[in-house]
């Protein structure tokens, strides 16, 4: 482990665990739909590589890239689309927001009804973390892979600064480190 880590909050093998149950869950739910996942860049891309490759139905995938950190550890509460989806079937889709962490809720519930407007045949939730205690918003996913406590997560696609995205684990970040 690295020295910036306090401790792992979720080891490889519960990561693995928990993206082979969110998959057999979306198997099921999505049998015989037009599901495209949309990853949320950066954060959600391992954990949507990692998921893709266990969903046995047939799916496609696409990306945006959202944010509403305007830097710092706390959401701005401003949401900003940088990368938005340009798909011209996207009223033929059931689709799958893939997103690493929950916090606040604003950006996913922002999103949901942003592709709502744009068409989609159906908009979900699929979030690997989520931090029930932040929430600001009335959002709950619709598939949700481990409920947290309300600490600084790294690892698996979670950063801080950039740094820390490629541990095979989560941890939690000693707070000296964002602290300063």
């Amino acid at each position: 482990m690295i020295k910036e880590i306090e401790r792992k909050l979720v080891t490889e093998a519960e990561i693995q665990h928990i993206v082979s149950r969110i998959a057999g869950e979306i198997d099921r739910a999505y049998e015989g739909k037009h599901l495209l996942l949309l990853a949320i860049l950066k954060g959600s891309v391992v954990f949507m590589g990692d998921l893709m490759k266990k969903i046995r139905i047939p799916v496609e995938i696409d990306f945006m890239k959202v944010s509403s950190y305007g830097g710092g550890t706390t959401s701005s509460g401003n949401i900003n689309i940088h990368l938005d989806i340009q798909r011209k079937d996207i009223q033929d889709c059931d689709i799958l927001i893939v997103e690493d962490i929950i916090d606040s809720g604003r950006t996913l519930a922002h999103l949901v009804e942003y592709l709502k407007l744009k068409g989609a045949k159906s908009v979900k939730t699929c979030t690997l973390l989520d931090k029930p205690s932040r929430r600001v918003v009335d959002y709950n996913a619709d598939f949700v892979g481990k409920i947290i406590p309300d600490e600084f997560v790294v690892g698996y696609g979670l950063d801080y600064d950039e740094k820390f995205r490629a541990l095979p684990y989560i941890g939690v970040l000693k707070p000296e480190v964002y602290q300063k």
